[in-house]
């Protein structure tokens, strides 16, 4: 996923420490209520960011299920040192639908909700916790298969792209849900470019894309995701998920819309997008 960037305006709670920020982000999803600005002063760097995010990830009540990988927009990439951005995906979040089935979708009203066709990978063994600095050939030797998905993008703040990446890293990369489809028969055999896929609103056709859309494909991005999250203390475990990023781009999406993510001989996916409402206590 990437996300753009205005000219930031820091809230009235600018002073807001990152604890502070992380507990308002999380009440807020939990109780599906939209937030009318970022809750504290715009993270400076990503180091930052994810000292939100990780606060945040202690004070939710799951376990992470997988991770999502997006892309921070080429013009932000050399003043934040990095071309990617990375946020959990919980268990409560992880949908397997039966062929057929439609997934429907919490949207937080007033928030921030997008559909966005992925390949996700499923690990099958363990990371070492120390090791930080993956190439493609050691990350792939982890992978159990290769997924069609869609990555549910959502946030109670709506304009959670607009303000960059660092505001995006700090809400769980913008991640609401992830879709877990069919795994890809022979994935290890086919290029990047032969898997193509297509999404749809309202039966509306949005973007098309393929593996090879985003820059260096699948593989990159679980490459990265490995080095990042073990540099957090957070490795990457057999059964989890990885989404590597918007094949046909960012499709937001509104409650009462559908979303049908076609990738052809693969299988599709149907989603609903529907009212979120309050998580239980």
């Amino acid at each position: 996923m990437t996300s753009g960037a205005r000219p930031s305006t820091t809230p009235a709670a600018s002073t807001a420490d990152p604890a502070t920020i992380a507990r308002t982000f999380v009440d807020a999803r939990r109780a599906a209520r939209a937030l009318p600005a970022f809750p504290g002063a715009i993270p400076a760097s990503l180091d930052q960011a994810y000292l939100i995010q990780d606060a945040a990830i202690g004070l939710f009540p799951d376990a992470i299920a997988g991770w999502k990988v997006g892309r921070v927009p080429p013009h932000l990439q050399a003043r934040l040192g990095e071309e990617r951005v990375a946020g959990p995906t919980f268990r409560e979040a992880l949908r397997t639908p039966r062929p057929g089935e439609a997934v429907a979708l919490p949207v937080i009203a007033g928030g921030f909700a997008a559909v966005e066709a992925e390949f996700v990978y499923r690990l099958a063994l363990d990371a070492p916790a120390s090791k930080t600095d993956w190439t493609v050939a050691e990350a792939l030797a982890l992978v159990g298969g290769l997924h069609i998905g869609v990555e549910f993008a959502g946030s109670p703040l709506k304009a959670i792209n607009d303000l960059g990446s660092t505001v995006v890293a700090s809400d769980f990369g913008n991640n609401a849900a992830l879709v877990v489809g069919p795994e890809i028969p022979g994935w290890r055999g086919r290029a990047d470019a032969s898997m193509a896929c297509e999404t749809f609103i309202d039966d509306a056709p949005v973007g098309a894309g393929t593996a090879a859309s985003t820059p260096g494909g699948p593989a990159a991005a679980l490459a990265f995701l490995l080095g990042h999250c073990a540099a957090r203390g957070r490795p990457l475990t057999a059964g989890q998920y990885v989404t590597t990023g918007a094949a046909t781009g960012i499709h937001e999406i509104t409650a009462g819309q559908t979303a049908r993510v076609s990738f052809g001989e693969f299988g599709e996916i149907l989603c609903v997008a529907e009212v979120a409402r309050p998580a239980a206590r």
